[in-house]
């Protein structure tokens, strides 16, 4: 009986490397580049959201070279097969969950930073190169990629062009989008498009490298990519404040930012998250606090800074301001930061992560408004925040195994989108569309926005074989 059953997995392996996807793709890519082993394949079915479905691939493939990355999307449009671009699945909105029978076309092996220039202040590199692989190579120049998902040490460049990704310093330095200078993209019959420059200005035709960035992989794959540096900062020095109330930290944000201060980071924890971090790490936090703000200045006079941002913090009804004496100790608070979402997903074993970005003015209301909602539903929502740039993430923390709690995290994330947009925000900052959020995407830009989505969408790939069901 045993053996049988081998045999019949034998047979169902040596069908799928037998059909004509597979043949077709083995014609020109090398065997190790195909995948098409059931358990192997199934690992490449999700990304890291909950409650996004996602189907079985027919195969993986694991291109190495721009000329098999165009076959592979030559060989998709022949035999009308869906393709899932995909990099390291770290994202949050299931933009990188497989559709049945799909190739899910994993990008990691094209992992190469082919130029760095101190001169023109560029990288050019492929999609798979991880995003700090390439952060320390260009500090080796003496140069600075800002954009820092929290998971930068996983994460790759072209899932951070696919979903537009910020992180820590995007007060200070922006997204993903404001450093994409040009792309190489595989459109989806095959041929090759280049987009943009290489140079320091350039505005001839429509900027179609922005409209790839962001565009989750539905309007072509992305091959190389021409990235913009900055001279790398000093150190930064980190401040923390504590506050009685939330309300009285956006307060103290307010104030920050209104006084023309800019700095290099300026993040939020509430006491939720502030009591996770310290009951995974043991790091120390205050837990009396109800919020606590970090502030970060990279200027060559950090200490200046801070101790003006401390007074405003002061003003604003901060319990104790704190700053760091010297770059170990403010890494320390970073790492703290860091933490957050790692932490939380530990109280009760699941999370689902809201990315809700709302004007800095109303930061408090979302705050508050997140509070009630989490009293609501009976629930576990701790908030870490981008505050200077008022990207919130509420993250709602859930035990899978119990259908009610799961049915209550569901519906308190969308009740805290649909605060969000309330209060003039969007549905993501840095997260994108992917699944979780598509129905969201079309109450924010509305009919006439989802019917010019869909016609640029039509134009690139008019067979709907790029990541289908997608974004909308």
């Amino acid at each position: 009986m045993i053996m049988s059953r081998i045999e019949a997995r034998r047979d169902e392996d040596s069908a799928a490397a037998a059909s004509p996807l597979t043949d077709r793709l083995l014609a020109v890519l090398p065997a190790e580049a195909v995948l098409t082993d059931p358990d192997v394949t199934a690992s490449y079915a999700n990304d890291m959201a909950s409650f996004c479905p996602a189907g079985a691939p027919a195969v993986v493939v694991l291109p190495r070279t721009v000329e098999e990355v165009r076959h592979v999307m030559r060989t998709a449009t022949e035999l009308r097969v869906p393709v899932v671009p995909q990099g390291a699945r770290t994202g949050l909105s299931g933009g990188a969950n497989a559709t049945e029978g799909c190739i899910a076309l994993s990008l990691t092996k094209m992992d190469r930073v082919l130029e760095i220039s101190p001169v023109d202040r560029i990288a050019v590199v492929e999609p798979g190169v991880v995003n700090a692989v390439l952060s320390r190579a260009v500090g080796e120049h003496g140069l600075y990629y800002p954009p820092d998902p929290s998971s930068w040490e996983t994460c790759t460049i072209g899932g951070n062009i696919g979903t537009a990704s910020g992180g820590l310093c995007c007060v200070k330095y922006g997204v993903t989008a404001e450093y994409v200078l040009g792309l190489d993209v595989v459109l989806a019959d095959g041929r090759l498009m280049s987009t943009g420059r290489r140079t320091a200005k350039g505005v001839a035709g429509y900027d179609l490298t922005r409209l790839f960035v962001g565009s989750e992989g539905s309007l072509g794959v992305v091959v190389r990519a021409v990235l913009a540096l900055r001279p790398k900062p000093p150190r930064q020095l980190v401040l923390a404040a504590e506050f009685p109330s939330a309300t009285a930290a956006c307060d103290a944000i307010c104030r920050i930012m209104a006084g023309g201060h800019v700095p290099s980071l300026l993040e939020l924890m509430d006491r939720t998250t502030v009591k996770a971090v310290n009951d995974l790490a043991h790091m120390g936090l205050p837990e009396t606090t109800e919020a606590l703000l970090l502030a970060a200045f990279d200027t060559p006079d950090p200490a200046a800074d801070l101790a003006a941002v401390g007074a405003l913090c002061e003003a604003a009804g901060a319990t104790q301001v704190v700053p760091a004496e010297d770059a170990t100790e403010s890494e320390m608070l970073l790492q703290a930061r860091r933490l957050a979402l790692t932490a939380l997903e530990a109280v009760k074993g699941t999370t689902m992560i809201d990315d809700v970005c709302v004007p800095r003015s109303r930061l408090g209301e979302m705050l508050d408004g997140v509070e009630r909602i989490a009293a609501k539903y009976e629930l576990t929502i701790g908030v870490c925040a981008h505050a200077g740039d008022g990207n919130t993430h509420p993250t709602v923390c859930f035990d899978a195994r119990d259908p009610d709690e799961s049915r209550r995290a569901r519906e308190s994330f969308d009740e805290i989108m649909a605060l969000g947009l309330e209060l003039g925000g969007t549905i993501t900052g840095e997260h994108g569309v992917g699944v979780l959020k598509k129905e969201w995407l079309a109450r924010e830009i509305g009919p006439v926005g989802v019917e010019m989505q869909r016609a640029v969408k039509q134009v690139f790939d008019p067979l709907g074989i790029l990541n289908p069901g997608k974004l909308f």
